[in-house]
C-alpha cells in the first residue's frame, strides 16, 4: 500500500471532522471561487458549479461560459452572479483564489488551468479525466509548482475517509498477502479506450493508491475481436483525441512488481455491476464499487476456493469492518464533492499537497497513454514514465 500524509487526513474526516481550511462556521466567506463551464462542450461535469455553495467559506464570485444560453443558466443556478463569454476575463476581473474548471472536454483544460495559474489563483479544482496528454499534464503540473498553486482533481472517491481503514484491514492480513488488483470500466456504449479516460481513470487513480504508481504496462486494442490498426482510429468524445476499437485489455506492473489488469468491453451487459476495483488476496478480496455507498466490501476466503464464494460480502464503514456508517451525511458529502473542496482548501492553508493532486491526475493520464503506446507497439511492455509524451495514438 502506498502511505502518504493523506491518509492522517482522511481519518480525521472520518472521524465527522469538517476540513474548513482552519475556519469556524461562524467566520464570513473568505475564499473566492470562479467557475469556468463550457455549455456544449462538457458543460459543468459532475456538480462542479454549484458545490461551492454547500462550501464554509466560499463564495462564488463569477462564471464563464462561452455559450450565451448556458451562461445565463449557470448565473441563475449560482444566485445571478456576474458572468463573461471568456473564462480569461473572468479571472482577469474577479481575481479568484480558488478555479473550479468544470469542463468535462478535456482538450480545454491545459489552457483553463494555465490561465488560472497566471491570473493569481491559489488552488484549482479540475474535472476529471485531467488532460489530455503526459506532455499537457507536466506543462501544467509545472506552472502550479512555479507559482505554488495546489491543483485537486476531482476524482471524488480519493477523498473517502474508508480509504485508511482499507489500510489498515490489509495491513491486518483480514485478506492474506495481496496478489492483484483488477478493475473494469463501465462498460456501456463507451467500452474501450473512452471507458478507460471517461471511468477508467476513477479505478486508475485508486489503483495508483493502493499499490503504488504503475512502471510498465502491456495492453492491446480491439474491434470486433481482432487488433485495432490505424484505420480504426476516430476523434473520441469529451474532447479526449483519438481512441480506437470495442474492446481493450491491460496488465500494469505495479510499484512492487504485482499486476494490475483493467479491461474494458462495449455493452458488456451488466454495466452497473462492472465499474469497480478489487484488491484480491490468498485469504479474501476487496471490493471497491465506485461512486456508490457504502464504497467498500471485504469478503473472506481464498477466491480460487470454490467454497469461499458463498461467504458474506461484508460492508466496511469509516468506523470498521461491519460497522455502521458512523458519519450521517458521508454520502452526500462525497457525491458532492464538499469533502474534495474542503480537503483542497486545507491544503491551501497547511502547505500540503491535496488528497487527488496533479500529481496524482498525471498518473491516471500517465496510465491510458500507456495503453495506446503498447498497443502501438504491438502489445510490446513499455516503461512508465513514458517516452512519448504526446498522443501515443497520433503514431498508430
Amino acid at each position: 500500500m502506498n502511505r502518504r500524509h493523506f491518509h492522517t487526513r482522511a481519518a480525521l474526516a472520518g472521524a465527522g471532522l469538517a476540513l474548513t481550511g482552519g475556519r469556524s462556521a461562524a467566520e464570513p466567506p473568505a475564499w473566492r471561487v470562479a467557475v469556468i463551464g463550457h455549455t456544449g462542450r462538457g458543460g459543468y461535469g459532475h456538480g462542479l458549479d454549484v458545490m461551492w455553495t454547500s462550501v464554509p467559506g466560499c463564495t462564488v464570485v463569477g462564471v464563464a461560459d462561452a455559450d450565451a444560453k448556458g451562461l445565463a443558466a449557470a448565473r441563475s443556478r449560482l444566485g445571478g452572479v456576474p458572468g463573461f463569454a471568456d473564462y480569461r476575463a473572468l479571472l482577469d476581473t474577479v481575481k479568484p483564489d480558488l478555479v473550479a474548471v468544470a469542463s468535462r472536454h478535456i482538450d480545454q483544460h491545459e489552457a483553463m488551468c494555465l490561465a488560472a495559474v497566471e491570473a493569481g489563483a491559489r488552488g484549482i479544482y479540475i474535472e476529471k479525466p485531467f488532460c489530455r496528454t503526459p506532455r499537457e499534464a507536466d506543462t501544467i503540473r509545472a506552472a502550479c509548482r512555479a507559482r505554488g498553486v495546489a491543483l485537486a482533481v476531482a476524482h471524488r472517491n480519493r477523498y473517502h475517509p474508508v480509504l485508511p481503514v482499507v489500510e489498515q484491514l490489509i495491513a491486518a492480513g483480514e485478506i492474506g498477502d495481496v496478489l492483484e488488483w483488477r478493475a473494469r470500466g463501465k462498460e456501456d456504449h463507451r467500452g474501450g479506450a473512452l471507458d478507460a479516460w471517461v471511468l477508467g481513470t476513477h479505478v486508475f487513480n485508486l489503483a495508483a493508491w493502493a499499490a503504488g504508481p504503475p512502471r510498465a504496462c502491456s495492453a492491446m486494442l480491439y474491434r470486433n475481436g481482432v487488433p485495432c490498426t490505424r484505420d480504426d482510429r476516430q476523434p473520441g468524445d469529451e474532447g479526449v483525441g483519438w481512441v480506437a476499437g470495442d474492446a481493450l485489455h491491460a496488465r500494469f506492473e505495479m510499484t512492487d512488481g504485482r499486476p494490475f489488469f483493467f479491461d474494458s468491453r462495449r455493452d458488456r451487459g451488466e454495466r452497473d455491476t462492472a465499474f469497480g476495483l478489487q484488491i484480491i488476496g490468498n485469504r479474501g478480496v476487496i471490493d471497491f464499487r465506485v461512486d456508490r455507498e457504502p464504497l467498500v466490501h471485504l469478503r473472506r476466503g481464498n477466491p480460487q476456493n470454490p467454497a469461499a464464494s458463498g461467504t458474506p460480502w461484508i460492508p466496511v464503514s469509516t468506523g470498521g469492518l461491519g460497522v455502521p456508517e458512523p458519519i450521517p451525511d458521508l454520502a452526500q458529502r462525497i457525491a458532492s464533492h464538499q469533502a474534495a473542496a474542503e480537503d483542497l482548501i486545507d491544503a491551501i492553508t497547511h502547505g500540503r499537497p491535496p488528497l487527488c493532486d496533479a500529481e496524482a491526475g498525471a498518473t491516471t493520464v500517465e496510465m491510458v497513454c500507456a495503453i495506446f503506446e503498447s498497443h502501438r507497439q504491438g502489445g510490446a511492455r513499455v516503461a512508465l514514465p513514458l517516452q512519448t509524451r504526446d498522443h501515443p495514438l497520433d503514431h498508430l
